[in-house]
């Protein structure tokens, strides 16, 4: 079986929704959270800042598995999952990816589903 090559550190994983195929979070993962991804079934990633990232930890907004693909250079993985809690970003949005390019600024899509501040105990960007 091909595995991701971690040879060169971590690798991108993009969470995509496994229904409509909006894309909801890019993370990175080491051999440890894929490891732990497939035993588990729910995604699992790399945190530079807190290591190890069980995703929904803290919020309960944890992301199952559904199917996982690699790319042809083995180098970026996409997991295609069932959100749970429906926020799959830190401040409280469905999806990390809620601002769009509007003329020469940017507009917010959609509403937090939850207050960064409550869930984590302090302000998220």
């Amino acid at each position: 079986m091909e595995s991701p090559d971690f040879s060169k550190g971590l690798v991108p994983a993009i969470a995509q929704d496994a229904e409509t195929g909006e894309v909801l979070m890019v993370a990175y993962m080491n051999d440890q959270a894929w490891e732990e991804t497939l035993r588990t079934g729910r995604a699992v990633y790399w945190s530079r800042r807190r290591g190890l990232w069980r995703k929904g930890e803290e919020s309960g907004n944890h992301q199952d598995v559904v199917e996982i693909r690699i790319d042809c250079d083995l180098d970026t993985i996409l997991l295609r999952v069932h959100q749970h809690g429906g926020a799959a970003c830190h401040t409280g949005f469905r999806s990390c990816f809620h601002r769009r390019r509007d003329g020469d600024g940017w507009q917010v899509v959609g509403e937090p589903l939850f207050d960064p501040a409550k869930v984590y105990g302090k302000e998220s960007r």
